[in-house]
């Protein structure tokens, strides 16, 4: 059918003007339109949110199954926490066990985005470290067959406290072994997270130290080791409710370096201590430093984590969402 030239320029709105101006004109750019968003941040769910060693282990893939009912993006894995054991070698049978979970989480919607494992680098024992440098490297490859891109990882501390409940009562500050130095230790961890680089680097793993008890207690502490050993593979992971005193100024010190984001909420009254965090000024601390990547919530509340849990995702997208 020969269309009309004349009616389908009337219709569409083209004028013999405009066509003769060589171009279609274009509406007016906004503000919003040229001013780059900022990358919205994603939030995650810690296993450890349904379980803190207290009672009957939560499986993973109810923690997946709760994650995609609340609406999350990811869940980060506690290695305790799973279904194999957690000082045993890799076996085939474990390794069919991590790609049924992978495709559980892929099936869900759901992108496993840290593994959470227990490690001590703190020791004067050389087969000791040794033992802990492999179980690393077999923490590593659990991540690589997952497709989890990091790995939390514990500088270690001094044991001159046994309990943790009584590491807890004193503020997390132990003595130093007698017979060492603080400075011994630091070499100790140092030289163990090198050993550990060239496996992450092979499965494409980055290596996210905490600041948790042990020598990164403190900013100083964790700044030392991440500004000592320089590699892509290594960079910080903040624990928003291990600074216990003043934890702004020091949250915005391990800022510039943090790679992944823990953040502990205590509905019910915390399971250890209680920290009144302020999310809105967290957030504005890590937009300040560029920071875009995964918030991962760590409910260490003894409020019902089924109704914890949703609260403090709700209070979080708010936070973050605002910024």
């Amino acid at each position: 059918m020969k269309i009309d030239r004349r009616r389908f320029l009337t219709a569409t709105g083209l004028t013999g003007a405009s066509l003769a101006a060589g171009a279609i004109p274009l509406a007016t750019p906004t503000a919003a339109a040229t001013t780059p968003a900022r990358p919205r941040i994603k939030l995650a769910i810690a296993s450890y949110s349904y379980w803190h060693f207290r009672t009957e282990r939560v499986p993973i893939e109810t923690v997946i199954d709760k994650a995609a009912a609340i609406g999350v993006e990811g869940v980060d894995i506690l290695h305790r926490q799973m279904d194999i054991g957690e000082k045993e070698p890799l076996t085939s049978e474990h390794r069919a066990h991590l790609q049924r979970l992978k495709r559980h989480a892929f099936r869900n919607g759901i992108d496993l985005v840290c593994l959470s494992i227990h490690q001590d680098f703190v020791d004067p024992d050389p087969a000791y470290l040794r033992q802990q440098i492999e179980h690393t490297h077999k923490c590593i490859e659990i991540a690589y067959e997952l497709g989890v891109p990091c790995i939390r990882l514990n500088s270690g501390r001094w044991n001159t406290i046994k309990s943790f409940d009584d590491l807890m009562k004193a503020r997390g500050i132990e003595p130093v072994l007698p017979g060492h130095t603080e400075d011994e230790g630091f070499k100790w961890c140092i030289d163990c997270i090198e050993q550990c680089l060239p496996k992450a680097a092979e499965c494409g793993v980055l290596l996210a130290l905490e600041n948790h008890w042990g020598l990164t207690r403190t900013p100083e502490g964790l700044l030392h080791i991440l500004n000592t050993v320089k590699s892509p593979w290594l960079g910080g992971l903040m624990d928003t409710g291990n600074f216990m005193e003043d934890p702004y100024d020091k949250l915005k010190a391990i800022a510039p370096k943090t790679v992944y984001v823990q953040a502990k909420t205590y509905y019910g009254g915390g399971e250890w201590y209680t920290l009144d965090l302020d999310y809105k000024r967290i957030a504005r601390i890590l937009a300040d430093a560029g920071y875009t990547g995964y918030v991962g919530l760590e409910m260490e509340g003894k409020e019902a984590p089924d109704i914890a849990v949703p609260k403090s995702i709700a209070m979080l997208r708010q936070a973050f969402d605002g910024i």
